[in-house]
């Protein structure tokens, strides 16, 4: 009788529910940049296989968030902000996700190596392993530095799109994943500064849980300052100009004087203010990375014409 009052009573998986397993808001980081990647590239692609490949490459960044919340599913139930996923809130079982995250890595490496290039779908095929293992089962709860390294996994897919044209790697795509790379750690260590005991309880050794606060601004204005030769970089090559130069020099000093105002504030002053300004270079960095690719799109645009 429990039993079945329990499966009476038990949340049932929607259509929503499946999408957020494939983390949506991560998906659209990943199609976006991998446009951007593609597009760009000095090499003409038909628009509906350009649409494959990218539809492809969402796929795969789908199967690492299913891959992830599948792993992850233990330390989400107990994270204020990740408590109402799918799978602590019972409504998706873990078995489901797995199952779900590792059909969607097969169609989507094997779909993208047939409209695309074997290499650009073996690169994909790296990047679901790359997060799914080496950030998420290794990085993550082992060392600090799991955001730094396990950066990479997000800074790939314009590589991936720019692969998708050309079949290879070039500086421009080197310099497109330096640029998410190093944007990566001051990105979420702002978040974990006003969420560090989401972190603390869930044992994950985030930079502000192992080495405090006060270490943590120091390392957000540090990246700050390495992230933006690497954006200006960018600019004087193939795919950069004006345009992009003078949406790069704003964005970055920008970005550099939130940085500056995170290193120079105190505990006190911050949780006065429940973290306002720690907030505000958050959402800041979320725009810093969408208008320089959206720069580059339209610097590429500006050639064209």
């Amino acid at each position: 009788m429990t039993d079945i009052n329990a499966c009476q009573t038990a949340p049932e998986a929607e259509f929503n529910d499946y999408v957020a397993l494939l983390k949506p808001r991560v998906m659209s980081l990943v199609v976006f940049t991998a446009f951007v990647g593609l597009w760009i590239a000095p090499v003409d692609v038909h628009p509906f296989l350009a649409f494959c490949a990218v539809l492809f490459i969402a796929l795969g960044g789908g199967a690492s968030g299913a891959l992830n919340m599948w792993y992850d599913s233990d330390i989400d139930a107990v994270m204020r902000r990740t408590q109402s996923r799918p799978i602590p809130a019972g409504r998706i079982q873990r078995g489901e996700a797995l199952a779900v995250g590792l059909a969607l890595s097969g169609i989507s490496v094997m779909m993208l190596g047939l409209v695309a290039n074997w290499f650009a779908a073996l690169f994909l095929a790296f990047t679901i392993f790359f997060y799914a293992v080496v950030y998420t089962v290794w990085l993550k709860r082992w060392t600090p530095q799991n955001i730094v390294i396990g950066g990479a996994a997000g800074a790939f897919p314009p590589m991936i799109g720019w692969a998708c044209a050309t079949g290879g790697i070039s500086i421009e795509s080197l310099l497109m994943f330096a640029l998410i790379f190093f944007w990566t750690p001051p990105h979420f260590w702002a978040l974990a500064l006003f969420m560090r005991d989401d972190y603390k309880d869930a044992g994950v050794p985030m930079l502000t849980v192992t080495h405090g606060r006060e270490v943590t601004r120091r390392h957000i204005f540090a990246y700050t300052l390495v992230l933006a030769p690497f954006s200006l970089w960018l600019g004087f090559t193939s795919v950069g100009g004006p345009l992009y130069l003078a949406v790069a020099v704003v964005l970055n000093a920008a970005f550099i004087r939130g940085g500056w105002q995170i290193l120079r504030r105190s505990e006190d002053a911050a949780r006065g203010d429940d973290f306002a300004t720690e907030k505000r270079v958050f959402k800041l960095s979320l725009t810093y990375l969408f208008l320089h690719f959206l720069a580059l799109l339209g610097q590429n645009w500006l050639g064209a014409w």
